[in-house]
């Protein structure tokens, strides 16, 4: 059986005022290139396939690209395996789980040997079987999507918590319960192959950038919590593609794309294995992916570096552009040099100014982000740093934040 393993799509996702979905499209029939020209069986993609930032109607189309991308690989018998990360938001996923069990509602059940040929969305821990096409050999596969209270805080005692430290134990606690009782189940077979594939931040992985996440915030896995006796663990969280602990079997894929200014300098991937009988069959291969450019161009004098940068970023068209610029006044237009800088960058996601010889910082640099009122800069902010929270906590602040914009109006 050959596998390919990806993560961290983040379908829908926006960075400042640029709308990424084109740029993820692309990465998306990357993958389904590698699909087809490998004659891949699995694609396993190890969590974050939405955008916590996609609304409705993004989600809508992003589920109709992905149907229309793989739909010669689901037709020719290819199995789509994913689960849910710290991104996806987990009622329209646990949403789209229950409407998509009334088409397979064996898949429900623990060690289910599924039919191929369809997507499946883990959004609770999972363990399901595939047959190998050629050889019907089964491969176990066990899916264990990102830790939050609602998914693995079950019992009672275990919901009450005082500190986010405490909270982040019992998610540990859980988690790793959660994954010895998938393996301690009377249809896991230990002699049979198997995969893991998780959403987790293991120590020891490198982190250029925790996306829209802090450490504080983040549940934090020690390698011997994820066993290294499967064939293949494939993890989804760092965007960064690595190995871990020394096993060239466990891994992270990285996402498909750049999402911000700290993944500027990594080169995006996807790594194909196969598993037979026996476990798996050589060393796995990393395929890499075009990814786009982002940079931070910091202009100092305007009048003398304007002329040079389209030179100095041949791919200033599509690049992803933090721009700051620094201007004397009567000597520098602000809205011409404005004008020529978006000219040159048209994809700038973010810019700020500054005046030379002020004698100290603006309150706030540069500006907001266009077409985007007060009251959406808030909700939006709010919607990204509650991500992880249970849905009542999150519903709550929500209610309460908009409470609070009608009052100030």
């Amino acid at each position: 059986m050959k596998i390919l393993h990806t993560a961290d799509w983040h379908l829908g996702d926006r960075l400042g005022r640029i709308d990424r979905t084109d740029d993820l499209r692309r990465a998306v029939e990357r993958v389904a290139d590698y699909c087809a020209r490998l004659r891949v069986d699995v694609l396993l993609v190890a969590g974050d396939l939405f955008s916590e930032l996609a609304r409705p109607d993004g989600l809508r189309e992003a589920i109709r690209h992905v149907q229309e991308t793989f739909r010669g690989f689901l037709r020719d018998g290819g199995t789509i395996l994913t689960l849910t990360g710290n991104h996806d938001n987990e009622n329209f996923c646990q949403t789209l789980c229950h409407a998509m069990s009334l088409a397979a509602p064996a898949a429900d059940e623990p060690g289910a040997l599924v039919p191929p040929g369809r997507l499946y969305l883990a959004s609770q821990p999972t363990f399901l079987r595939l047959a190998d096409p050629h050889d019907g050999c089964e491969v176990q596969f066990i899916l264990m999507p990102y830790p939050t209270p609602t998914r693995y805080l079950d019992r009672e005692e275990s919901q009450r918590y005082h500190s986010l430290e405490e909270k982040n134990k019992h998610l540990q606690s859980a988690y790793t319960a959660a994954l010895a009782h998938l393996r301690a189940h009377p249809r896991f077979d230990p002699k049979r192959p198997s995969v893991l594939s998780a959403h987790v931040h293991v120590r020891g992985g490198e982190v250029s950038t925790l996306f829209r996440i802090s450490e504080q915030e983040d549940v934090v896995f020690e390698s011997d919590d994820l066993p290294a006796d499967f064939a293949y663990v494939a993890l989804g969280h760092i965007h960064k593609p690595q190995c871990i602990g020394g096993h060239a079997h466990v891994r992270y894929s990285g996402s498909i794309e750049r999402m911000d200014l700290g993944e500027a300098s990594d080169n995006k991937s996807v790594v194909v294995f196969e598993v037979g009988p026996d476990g798996r069959r050589g060393e796995p291969e990393v395929l890499p992916l075009e990814s786009t450019p982002v940079y931070e161009v910091d202009v100092r004098d305007p009048r003398a570096e304007l002329p040079l940068l389209a030179s100095s970023y041949p791919d200033a068209e599509r690049a992803l552009v933090h721009v700051k610029l620094k201007y004397t006044a009567g000597v520098d237009n602000l809205d011409e040099t404005l004008s020529e800088l978006e000219k040159i960058f048209p994809r700038w996601y973010a810019r700020d100014w500054k005046e030379s010889g002020a004698l100290d910082d603006p309150l706030t640099l540069g500006e907001a982000p266009r077409g985007k009122s007060f009251e959406d800069t808030v909700r939006d902010y709010l919607k990204a740093e509650l991500v992880n929270h249970q849905d009542a906590e999150r519903e709550a602040v929500l209610a309460r934040a908009e409470q609070l914009l009608r009052d100030e109006v």
